[in-house]
């Protein structure tokens, strides 16, 4: 009988395996790569995780999650950004406002920033 090798490669599938007792264990490796997903990113992570458990675990098996998720939060905030900016001139809340009405500024900032984001949410976190 002869010794199974401590490691081997198979050219089938390109991975590496490591003998461990009697059964061959492939060397697998999470990227270093460390990604901020943001605000966003961790609540599209957590829809996924509850809705859409199969994409989940693709995107994961894939090593593509931290990525995905990181490019997400970031075109979800420059949406966020963009629409809050329109909705500012449409509504005309201007540096003028906040200056003299600096109250009334920050309760219209406010409200724009929460339909802003509803309208994101809808269109890119829960979708």
């Amino acid at each position: 009988m002869s010794e199974l090798k401590k490691h081997i490669y198979d050219e089938e599938n390109g991975l590496h395996f490591t003998l461990i007792g009697d059964y061959y264990i492939p060397d697998l490796k999470l990227s270093e790569e460390h990604w901020l997903i943001g605000k966003y990113g961790r609540m599209h992570r957590e829809y996924l995780r509850e809705v859409h458990p199969a994409r989940l675990n693709t995107l994961i098996l894939n090593g593509e999650l931290w990525t995905y998720l990181s490019d997400l939060n970031k075109q979800a905030q420059e949406r966020l950004d963009t629409i809050m900016e329109q909705m500012k001139a449409a509504e005309g809340v201007t540096a003028e406002l906040k200056r003299t009405r600096q109250m009334e500024w920050v309760q219209r900032c406010n409200s724009i920033h929460n339909r802003a984001e509803e309208i994101i949410l809808h269109e890119m976190i829960y979708s």
